[in-house]
């Protein structure tokens, strides 16, 4: 491994929702470059899984499975990777994702508390240990937002993702003096393989699925740079935030599906 390769060498990750997706390619490209990983998801067989094909790539990876709504779990994650590794520099906030696309008076009271529990609580309760736990050496937090603060058909999981950014913003002011660094990547629309564990447990009704159709239509060609992203590209931005070349940078939200149109859509624009 070339030293350009090797950002994370001695350093230990807790990567949350690391059974796959993003949370999987954040995982990969930390333990790539160097780093020892700890996957963190309530998915047990996804999960073990996951760090048998890290492992296969010579990534020291250990599981836990937990349910991260419970703040005493994410509690067991931080104690799990300093048992094992005896450290802990770097968490990868990832748990989430929305349940149901559909208008908000649509939603159901418990529907709405699904989503409040499957994409905010896991972030604060993950955030409030990994700061217990990194306040004494210092270290890096990346929690994982959304392009969905400004989206539509997913207002309770688009509020979750505005009190991710700000939950980053506000505990980055004070985790500085304990030189922890709080940063948020706010995906945009990114390409994956099919989920191994589904959000929803039952079949989308017929009227589920044709929003679900409209909000794949709403959303398509949003992205400025046209398409979707991939999991490994966004993986490479959490990789760089939790790095030391990103060891001035803090309260930061970085947005990776920047919306908007391209001047060529309207416009004869010469090279």
């Amino acid at each position: 491994m070339s030293a350009a390769l090797a950002r994370f060498a001695d350093r230990v990750a807790v990567i949350t929702g690391a059974a796959q997706g993003v949370g999987y390619a954040c995982a990969e490209r930390i333990g790539t470059e160097g780093g020892r990983i700890v996957v963190a998801d309530s998915a047990e067989g996804p999960a073990h899984e996951a760090v048998e094909a890290l492992r296969l790539k010579g990534i020291d990876a250990r599981v836990v499975c937990v349910d991260l709504s419970r703040p005493e779990a994410a509690d067991e994650v931080m104690a799990l990777a300093k048992r094992a590794f005896g450290r802990l520099d770097v968490v990868v906030n990832n748990v989430g994702g929305t349940i149901w696309k559909k208008p908000f008076w649509h939603y159901q009271p418990d529907e709405i508390r699904q989503e409040v529990e499957r994409s905010f609580w896991p972030m604060l309760w993950t955030a409030h240990a990994a700061v217990r736990a990194l306040r004494q050496s210092g270290g890096a937090i990346v929690n994982i937002g959304s392009n969905a603060v400004d989206g539509v058909y997913r207002v309770p999981y688009s509020a979750c993702k505005g009190a991710v950014a700000a939950l980053t913003t506000a505990l980055a002011a004070e985790a500085v003096d304990l030189r922890i660094r709080v940063n948020c990547v706010a995906l945009g629309g990114t390409t994956a393989p099919e989920r191994k564990t589904p959000r929803l447990a039952r079949a989308l009704t017929p009227q589920e699925v044709e929003w679900e159709r409209q909000f794949l239509k709403l959303i398509e060609g949003e992205d400025l740079m046209g398409g979707f992203s991939s999991a490994e590209e966004q993986a490479a931005v959490v990789a760089f935030l939790a790095s030391d070349d990103a060891s001035h940078v803090t309260g930061e939200i970085i947005n990776t599906g920047r919306r908007g149109r391209r001047l060529s859509d309207f416009l004869e624009v010469l090279p």
